[in-house]
């Protein structure tokens, strides 16, 4: 089994940055985000369900899945939003599992924004939080999305507090400075802890 690093942060954070690092260095990615969305791909049994549960105003007119229109639905209504988790989480859970079971490398970076609240810590041998701070998320989220600040906050709301999730982190890669600067810096810190999870997956494996 391969050795596993849980990549996690809240939105906003930078974690695609810092896992498309990783990557350049050959490190193998399982990224629940890209699960997701193939579980709900159009022509997909899981797309079925979810428009017969909330209509096909949830569709755009090509009859892929219209994310905004079905977010919007779902912080509305803390129901709706339990029932598409329900239905979603296991499918997904078990793809991921599949996903990390197959990789042959040292370690696999595992690449979850909602780690912690999906007790998915469990399955990690370390925890690297991007950490930024709450004003930082908001503004790169508005800026990327083209989100309203409310539907972001909400988001934030839903998601573990920053304390919380640097509780749970055994590295931590602080990203809140503007990225075109910092990316010298950036790829320095993966770099070093690239060597470090090389080693910690050698004295795991010995």
């Amino acid at each position: 089994m391969t050795y596993i690093v849980g990549l996690t942060g809240g939105i906003g954070s930078g974690k695609s940055t810092i896992a498309n690092l990783f990557a350049e260095l050959g490190v193998p990615i399982v990224d629940a985000d890209i699960v997701a969305r193939e579980a709900v791909a159009k022509g997909t049994p899981l797309l079925e369900q979810i428009t017969e549960h909330f209509g096909t105003s949830i569709l755009l007119e090509n009859g892929e899945l219209n994310r905004p229109a079905l977010r919007k639905i779902i912080f509305a209504k803390e129901s709706e939003k339990n029932w598409l988790n329900g239905l979603l989480h296991p499918a997904i859970r078990e793809t991921m599992l599949k996903q990390l079971a197959a990789q042959t490398a040292p370690y696999t970076l595992f690449v979850v924004p909602l780690l912690i609240e999906n007790n998915l810590t469990e399955l990690c041998h370390r925890v690297l939080v991007i950490d930024v701070n709450p004003q930082t998320q908001l503004m790169r989220a508005a800026k990327r999305d083209q989100n309203n600040l409310e539907q972001i906050r909400q988001i934030m709301n839903a998601q573990v507090s920053r304390a919380e999730r640097l509780k749970w982190a055994t590295e931590i890669i602080n990203n809140d400075k503007n990225l075109a600067e910092n990316l010298p810096h950036l790829k320095q810190k993966v770099l070093e802890l690239h060597y470090f999870y090389l080693q910690q997956a050698k004295m795991t494996h010995a």
